[in-house]
């Protein structure tokens, strides 16, 4: 399965025509069958074709492969497959040389294992003595007349470079086009110099999930094993449907007769190394020399040499504790993450095995040189680096990230797990615009938080503020249900690493009391902040700034449940003490003054909260500025409790320039905008165009259930009032019942 091995000569057929051939090693690996100043018979195949590997799995990349070769006049003269370690390049490249020999397609077949300019010229020089007599002691010499004959030549001949490691390695030595000739290269470099001037790249990628479980079904079935489809299909997405990893586990499930549940379980297990997993002990499949795990780890000294030293591994294992699906760009050019890369390389051994030596730091590394560090890793196919979208531009395989990390210690881990925490929580925007960003953000956090939480490290020595982010962000894009799961989750594992009377811990549980509420449960919510107060005042003290936040978060709920007044009451007595112990310009001040106005318009004074929040309204935009949420927040609530005072019209034109400001500044997706254009549509139908107010709920409500899902309470509020709205408007009345 893997490229390297499987061209190492082992157990393979040597297909030629003649007798007396022997296989020898030349130059670094590369294989040929010599006899003795033979002419050139035809067919003649110069080199060892790696033979099929077991259970061969045909895939879209092989279809693609002959089509682009043996189109006809239309034929690529040149194709060349390039990917990560371990995708089954050399796989692809030796089943179609095969076929090619066995349909008669080719006379010529040259083999050549591409690993250095030198093996190279080894291998040309040996099949120009084989083929046009030319005197192997003079490589070079050999190597002309070699590509000088296949010009020449009106034979079908075929040349496949297979592993070529360096572009500058061919350089001068690619074969020539030619109407009857054809060169298929492997490579896991992506360099702009392997493609143009007629040779185009081929991208191979793992298998399909589909490929990955009939490749399995099919090597255990040659063994007398069937297991079921769904673990199989579970088995290929634990390994990330990567050919070379599958090759190996289904060794191992073959020579342990272990059944496929078992197995998937001693690869969870984070104790084990990857490389303790996969390897079979009965020896490893397609005459592979070596584990998975090896299958990157010279891509990843050459990214480590090219820049400044160390600065690709250290992006590499920043990057293995993020989402393998996407990281933003601007999480890996934050300053945390360049903080982490300019520390240097690890310790590394001496040569000969002496004691470690730390090699030189990496001073002041700048977004452009994490940028080109970044595109090395994508020349090598360490990961996926697409620049053009920067919400999701770097993808790196599972199983390279599980390499990575097994090469961490348990301090190196921890400081690594506690940087990328601290780089995502700086790339994230107080306001989402960006929904895919915030997306992004969110599912990074969620495997970062699997990687630390059997240490704790998350936790260490507070929780950290990514964890709030993150449910926070879930809530304010309308996900008030997976905010509360996510706040649940985080109070039980902050109680168990920081204890139940951690002001962290405290701080969990008052959001998730608050996201139950959200969620359509303020009596859940009124009945948690009231046994969380009593634990406050018991640990922190009256004053503390948590006890106030709760105080007022308890007010809140209590309006919601159904006690207008009493919300009003808790408030007013709220506000004394903000104003004594925070001030009257603190921002929570004002949010209290702001909440205390809405209530008092709930009990009934809608004129009088309208009066207060046009106060707020001015000190809000004085102390936060017109553009901060909060003032948003308060323009919407003012012009909402204005037409409840009877002046619809003055609504509609608030709520209009409101709905104007809010999506320039936060992009027209956020909750926000989705309540202003419902309150919008409310108040034109007060106003008298309850058509209006029907067709703009209508709308409204297709993209709540887009944004935020057809069982919202904003979704199914919305469905509400536009049936109510459409009655008016068939009844010739705007005053919905």
């Amino acid at each position: 399965m893997g490229e390297r091995g499987l061209a190492a000569g082992r157990d393979m057929n040597v297909r030629a025509v003649g007798g007396g051939l022997a296989a020898g090693r030349i130059d670094g690996g590369v294989h040929f069958h010599a006899p003795a100043r033979q002419p050139a018979g035809l067919p003649h195949q110069v080199g060892v074709v790696p033979s099929r590997a077991m259970s061969f799995q045909d895939r879209a990349e092989t279809a693609r492969l002959r089509a682009a070769v043996e189109g006809g006049g239309t034929a690529v003269l040149c194709q060349v497959l390039t990917g990560m370690g371990g995708v089954g390049k050399t796989q692809l490249a030796a089943d179609f040389a095969h076929r090619a020999w066995d349909e008669g397609a080719v006379e010529v077949l040259v083999w050549v294992t591409a690993v250095s300019r030198s093996a190279i010229l080894a291998a040309y020089a040996q099949a120009g003595e084989e083929l046009c007599g030319a005197d192997p002691s003079d490589p070079e010499r050999a190597a002309g007349a070699f590509l000088a004959w296949l010009r020449a030549q009106q034979r079908r001949w075929l040349v496949v470079l297979d592993d070529v490691a360096d572009p500058a390695d061919l350089k001068g030595l690619w074969p020539p086009d030619s109407a009857t000739g054809r060169v298929l290269a492997t490579t896991r470099r992506r360099d702009a110099a392997l493609t143009g001037q007629g040779r185009v790249r081929i991208d191979v990628g793992v298998f399909s999930a589909a490929e990955a479980v009939h490749y399995l079904s099919g090597v255990l079935a040659a063994h007398g094993r069937t297991e079921p489809p769904e673990q199989l299909a579970a088995l290929a997405g634990d390994l990330g449907c990567l050919p070379l990893a599958l090759s190996q586990a289904a060794a191992y499930l073959v020579d342990q007769a272990v059944p496929v549940a078992d197995y998937r379980a001693l690869l969870a297990d984070r104790t084990r190394t990857l490389d303790r997993a996969l390897p079979a002990p009965g020896g490893l499949p397609d005459g592979q020399h070596d584990p998975v795990t090896a299958a990157w780890s010279l891509s990843v000294d050459l990214a480590d040499r090219q820049g400044p030293p160390g600065l690709a591994r250290r992006l590499l294992e920043l990057t293995a504790l993020l989402d393998p699906n996407g990281i933003p760009a601007a999480v890996l050019t934050s300053q945390p993450a360049r903080t982490w890369c300019a520390a240097g390389s690890r310790d590394e051994q001496s040569p000969g095995g002496e004691s470690p030596r730390r090699t030189a730091a990496v001073p002041e590394v700048t977004d452009e040189q994490v940028y080109q560090a970044l595109r090395v890793l994508h020349r090598l196919s360490l990961i996926d680096h697409t620049p053009d979208t920067p919400a999701r531009a770097v993808r790196v395989h599972a199983l390279i990230q599980r390499t990575t990390r097994d090469t961490l210690t348990s301090d190196q881990h921890t400081t690594c797990t506690r940087t990328a925490a601290d780089a995502l929580f700086q790339a994230w925007p107080y306001i989402e615009r960006d929904t895919d960003l915030a997306q992004a953000l969110r599912a990074n956090t969620t495997v970062l938080t699997g990687h630390a939480e059997p240490t704790g490290c998350l936790h260490q020595p507070d929780a950290h503020d990514v964890l709030f982010r993150t449910g926070r962000s879930l809530g304010d894009v309308g996900q008030s249900a997976a905010a509360g799961d996510h706040f649940q989750h985080l109070t039980e594992t902050t109680t168990h690493h920081l204890g139940p009377d951690h002001p962290h811990t405290l701080a969990t549980r008052h959001n998730l009391a608050h996201w139950r509420g959200e969620a359509g449960d303020a009596t859940a919510a009124v009945t948690a902040l009231a046994e969380l107060l009593a634990d406050e005042i018991r640990i922190l003290g009256p004053d503390h700034p948590y006890i106030l936040a709760t105080r007022h978060e308890l007010a809140h709920w209590r309006g919601e449940a159904g006690d207008p007044a009493g919300a009003a009451t808790a408030l007013a007595e709220l506000l004394e003490d903000r104003l004594r112990v925070q001030g009257p310009d603190y921002p929570d001040t004002l949010t209290t003054r702001h909440n205390l106005a809405d209530w008092r318009g709930e009990a009934g004074d809608a004129a009088g909260a309208a009066t207060v929040l046009a106060e707020v309204l001015d000190d809000a935009i004085r102390v936060q500025g017109p553009g901060h949420p909060h003032t948003l927040a308060t323009r919407h609530n003012l012009a909402h409790w204005r037409g409840e005072a009877g002046d619809a019209t003055a609504a509609v034109t608030a709520l209009a320039e409101l709905l104007a400001d809010e999506i320039r500044i936060l992009g027209p997706d956020h909750p926000y905008i989705l309540a202003t254009r419902h309150e919008l549509a409310h108040w034109r139908g007060e106003a008298g165009d309850p058509a209006g107010a029907a067709t703009a709920l209508v709308e409204v409500m297709a993209d709540e259930i887009r944004i935020l899902g057809p069982d919202h309470p904003y979704t199914l509020t919305t469905c509400n009032a536009f049936a109510r709205w459409r009655q008016r408007s068939d009844q010739g009345t705007g005053t919905p019942d």
